[in-house]
């Protein structure tokens, strides 16, 4: 590996915390904190594949 890209660590942590807080709306049973945390990771894994895509289009991947 040569160098960290640190977005794409910060992209990871947030999906894992959104995946996180989807069994934890489980938990409490709060349909409205599910709703919210299944959005987030829709849209936090959506930025991080095309951000991937962009960087190896531009060849810096």
């Amino acid at each position: 590996m040569k160098d960290i890209k640190w977005i794409f660590v910060f992209y990871s942590l947030a999906a894992v915390a959104s995946m996180c807080a989807i069994g934890v709306s489980v938990a409490i049973a709060s349909p409205l904190l599910a709703i919210f945390a299944i959005v987030a990771l829709i849209f936090v894994m959506g930025n991080g594949f095309k951000t991937k895509k962009r960087m190896r289009e531009q060849g810096l991947l």
